[in-house]
Order: structure tokens, then sequence, then C-alpha cells
């Protein structure tokens, strides 16, 4: 492999390139993201492969990152036409090979339905679950292999780095991502080129680029997807970071360990930057030098805190400090130091090869550029989305997933995922952006959305992500360290209707002091899923606490069982039974209650509907 020694050099290379890549049109693109590979991808693509081989065609099989809709994986496009098929198993190949790429018929099992029309979508762009996306950072996830920098360089990567050192100073790459509007995509939302401003001000001759991939909000897979995916677009935006804020020839990508795929093509894309003379010393005949080291984290949320992450690289307890400073100013060992989370160094790129004017014309006037979120829940259709800012929870819910499962109501959308809150379905048509967000007791965090229908317990859900916060709060302060396990005993206490009368009053009094007065993000957030529940779901608090009842029916403390009179005594619903709590008279069955441990599997198996759940604890008449 020939070093890249100059700017023309890369120039070349790429049109050399994109020469050959024009001959090869017809290609099977398999989806092998983490999501799909579960599935059996790996097994799809070789037995695709094979076929092809046998049968001399001339088609290509390229192994790419996340195409978006996992929950139909496998998921397979047949080029040309784009042709979209799914849940494809190994033994599909042979047909797809005979039929589609050899005959032209489609095999109408593996394609796409609307779940309401029930007729076949051949082309992926005539799947609604696309068309209301703007995929600009996730462009090549899905259409090049991850592992191919030459794929990612026939593509224009690498385009916006050579025009950065070939065009322009430092000072005209941090004006450009001003002028964007682009901020932090790890859930803060501060300006990015403010950030890179106070540390490319901040004195010292050594100083740091940091990529947080940390990702551990739970149903959150964006930046996961996009270093399993597209790793070259992430390293390529540290490199021009580096560049802007001075003095850094030293980077990291902190990655948590639960990432094994992310972490292996992130290693494989840093080691194919280098040996083309990309990453290193005297970057394409410059006179630049930066490099990239990857650094694995145990998996502790708390580590997704910036100072937390640079304790953990130094070596030490992932634990956060007091700031001011900030990091941009002392950061890794005390030194300057500018860090962003994956998607935030996703979007560079994009800007300074299209231009910041360009950039700003997408999203909201506070919040520009696309989204991705990680679309999960009571959906019919889950996933990886990219969205403009702007774009309503009504739109992502109904348009682009679908609709409700099984005919449900919408209740609400936990945007942000532990850190964040629920949007109720009275602002299902409020813009998704960092400011509207906040303006009704939610934020943006991550990209998490979990979407609940009727049947989902309020109280519930704020215990579970409460629960998340409160196990993986480093202890450091005390406010969080005490005060989630407070709240948490509280929420237990309740949805075993043992609700007190002032645990409301005390759930938000405590609420608040936490976020006051924690020491970092993970606790001054901790309580807003309880807080924002609390704010939009009074009332299924008030059931449980003094009518010991879940409206929703999901809290098995107050839920009773009961066998109907239009029982056929057919004795399948005691024979189900785990806890053998259902009895037989002469001419009857019943559930003795007392004993029963409401799973509901009397009720699941039972032929003839006879068996009810009241929303109540009641005694057997």
């Amino acid at each position: 492999m020939n070093r890249l020694a100059s700017l023309e050099d890369l120039a070349a290379w790429r049109e050399e390139l994109r020469k050959k890549a024009n001959g090869e049109r017809r290609m099977v693109r398999v989806c092998t993201g983490t999501g799909c590979r579960a599935a059996g991808a790996p097994d799809v693509a070789a037995a695709l492969q094979q076929e092809i081989r046998q049968a001399g065609l001339a088609v290509s099989v390229v192994e790419t990152g996340c195409q978006g809709l996992c929950e139909l994986g496998p998921l397979v496009i047949l080029d040309p036409g784009n042709i979209f098929c799914q849940r494809v198993r190994a033994g599909d190949a042979p047909k797809i090979v005979d039929l589609t790429l050899r005959r032209g018929r489609l095999v109408d099992r593996l394609l796409y339905r609307d779940p309401v029309t029930g007729v076949a979508v051949h082309s992926i762009g005539d799947i609604p679950f696309f068309q209301k996306q703007v995929r600009l950072v996730l462009h090549r996830c899905g259409r090049v292999t991850p592992t191919s920098i030459e794929e990612y360089v026939a593509t224009g990567g690498y385009g916006a780095l050579a025009k950065v050192l070939g065009e322009m100073t430092p000072e005209e790459v941090i004006a450009e991502v001003k002028n964007s509007g682009l901020r932090g995509r790890g859930g803060a939302g501060f300006p990015t080129g403010r950030k890179w401003e106070v540390c490319r001000a901040a004195p010292g001759n050594r100083k740091f680029v940091i990529c947080n991939g940390d990702e551990g909000d739970p149903g959150a897979f964006m930046d996961r997807s996009l270093m399993e995916g597209d790793p070259h677009a992430v390293i390529e935006g540290m490199i021009i970071c580096a560049y802007a804020v001075g003095n850094c020839t030293e980077g990291f990508i902190y990655v948590r360990e639960e990432y094994p795929l992310a972490v292996q093509h992130l290693q494989t894309a840093i080691e194919q930057a280098r040996e083309r003379g990309l990453l290193g010393r005297n970057i394409l005949g410059t006179g630049f030098d930066f490099d990239i080291e990857i650094k694995r984290g145990a998996g502790a949320f708390v580590c997704g805190e910036s100072t937390a992450l640079m304790y953990s690289i130094e070596g030490k307890r992932g634990m956060p400090r007091v700031t001011p400073p900030r990091s941009a100013e002392a950061g890794l060992w005390g030194l300057p130091t500018c860090l962003n989370n994956v998607e935030t160094f996703a979007n560079v790129p994009l800007i300074i090869e299209r231009g910041a004017a360009w950039y700003a014309q997408i999203g909201t006037e506070g919040s520009k550029g696309t989204k991705i979120f990680a679309l999960s829940g009571n959906v019919r259709h889950t996933g990886l989305i990219e969205v403009p800012m702007g774009i309503t929870v009504r739109q992502i819910v109904f348009e682009i997933g679908g609709g409700m499962r099984h005919g449900k109501r919408f209740k609400a959308a936990q945007i942000g995922g532990p850190s964040g809150g629920c949007v109720p379905e009275e602002y299902l048509d409020v813009p998704i952006d960092f400011d509207s967000l906040k303006g009704i007791g939610s934020m943006m965090g991550s990209g998490g959305l979990v979407v609940v229908d009727e049947d989902t317990c309020a109280v519930q859900l704020a215990r579970y992500f409460l629960s998340f916060t409160q196990h993986e709060s480093c202890g450091k302060c005390p406010p969080c360290r005490i005060g989630t396990y407070k709240m948490l005993e509280i929420l237990d206490r309740i949805v075993r209707g043992e609700g007190r009368e002032d645990d409301i009053a005390r759930l938000e009094m405590l609420g608040q002091y936490i976020k006051q007065a924690s020491l970092c993000g993970l606790g001054q957030s901790a309580p807003n899923p309880v807080l924002s529940t609390l704010r939009y779901f009074r009332d299924e608090y008030e059931a449980h606490i003094g009518e010991k009842r879940c409206p929703a029916g999901a809290c098995r403390s107050l839920v009773t069982y009961r066998i109907g009179d239009n029982c056929i005594l057919c004795g399948l619903c005691r024979a189900s039974c785990p806890a053998g709590t259902i009895l037989e008279t002469t001419d009857d069955y019943y559930i003795e209650e007392t004993l029963c441990t409401r799973c509901g599997t009397c009720a699941a198996v039972c032929p003839a509907d006879a068996i009810g759940r009241a929303v109540g604890v009641m005694s057997r008449g």
C-alpha cells in the first residue's frame, strides 16, 4: 500500500478509485451491523457470495454498516434498483441469485409490506420509514464497506481534510464550524465551534482531542452504529479538530467494552489511515502531525461525563471533578483538551466540504443540522433514524415509525434516555430541538427515543430510568448517591401499593435538591424522568397511592385476576399456573388471590377469554 505524500496524491488516488467504482454497478449490500449480525447477517453474506460465484455473475457482495430498519434484519439491498429485502436468511440466497439477480423477478416473501395496506414495496426509497429522513451523517452507513478506506475515499472521504490542510487556516476552520451552528450531539448541546475556540486560545504546547464513544443510555445505539458503519468519518472529524485547536498531536477515542465490533472497525480504519499517510507524522506532506489511540472503557455510565472519562483514560477511577476549569482549558493530565462525541465529529467533514451556509439551512434557528435517534418501544418500526432538527414527535412516531403497535394509543415518548423526560400526547407537535424540548421538561440527550403506549405505567417507567442512574452513580457526591436511592425507595413502595400521602411531595423535593446540588450531569439530570412523569401523569401517582390502583394495569401488586361466569371448565388455566393458585370446586374454578403472583399466564392461555384483570386490589367474593 503506497503512502500518500501530498494533497495531489490523495486527489489522484480518489480519481482512480472513482473510475474503478463506476465499472462495478451491480452489487448486493448486506447489513452486518450489530443488530443484523445478531440475526445471522454474516451467514447471509457468505451464502450470497457462494451462490453468486457458482452462478458466474458479475455481482459484488458488500457488507455494510447499519441500514436503519433494525427490527426487520438481516437486511439486503440489491442494486441497481435499490430493491429492499427484509428478514433474509442464508437459505434465501439461491432464490435471490436465481430469481432476482439472474432473471429479474422479485422474491415476494422478502419484500417490505406496508403495515396498513399490506401492499409490497420494492424500492427502499418508497418505504415510509426512510422518506421523512435526511441521511447526511449516515449517508455512507448501509452503502459502503466500513473497513475499506478505498470506498470511503472514493465517496469523497478525506476531501474535507485536504481542503483544511491545503486552503484554510485553523482560525478559518473554527469560524466555519461556528457559523454552521453545530452544537454538541452528546446531550448538552454546547456550541462546537465555541469549544474549539476556547481550546485553541488556551495556553500550552501540548493539547489533546478526545472522541467520546462511551454511549450508555438504555436503548441507544447511535454512536455505536456510526463507529461500526463509518469509522473514517469520525477519524477525519478528529483530525480536522486537532488542526484547528493547534499544538495537538495526540487523540483518543474512548469506546465502551461492550462495543467490540465498533472497536474492531475503528482500529482497522486507524491502521489504514496511518498506512496511507492520513494519520501520524507529516500528514499528506503538510508537516502536520496527529495520531489516534483507542481507549476501552469498562462500561461505567458515569464515564460518559467528560471529566470522569478523562480520569479513566489517565488510569484513575472514573469520577467527575468540579468545574471550572473546563476541559478545554485544563482537561486530560491537566492540559487543554477538546472533547466531542462521535456524532459531532462525524458532522465536521460535511460542514467543511459543503460549507457552513449549506449546513445552517437545515434545522431550526437555534439547532442546526440533523440528529440521529435510536427509535424503539411500542411503534411498528424501530431502528436507526436521522432527521432534521425541528421535526415533531408526531412525524417520527406516526410517519417514520409507522404508528403504534397493535392499535394502542400513544402515551409518551421518553427522549434523552435516563437524563431526559417524557413528552406526552399533548406535545406531539412540539419541534424536536435543544431549546423546545428543554421548555417542556425534557432534553435531547444523546438521541435515545423510547415510545410507550397506554399499557405502560408512568410510575414504572420513571422507576426504570431512575434505577439505572441510581445504579450507575459513582457515589462521589451525597445528593446523587443518597438522593436517588431515597427516590427509588419511594417509587418501589408506590408500585407495591404501599405509597404514602406525602410521597409525591417528597419526590418533588428530593428531585429538585438533587438537580441543584449534584456534582455532574448524571446527578443533575437523574430526577428528570420522575419529575416529568409527575408533571404530566400526576393522576397515575395519585391513583397508585390513594386508590391502590394502577391505571395502566402494569403493576402486579395492584392487579387482580378473576375467573368469570363464561368459564368453560377446560382446566387449561389451572394446568398452566406456575404457582398452583387456581383451585377447583365441584362446579367451577377460582383464583386464590393471597397466593397469586399476578403473572398473567392464566389469562394468556384461556381459550374463552374468561379470566379478567382488575386494576386494583380486590378480595374474592
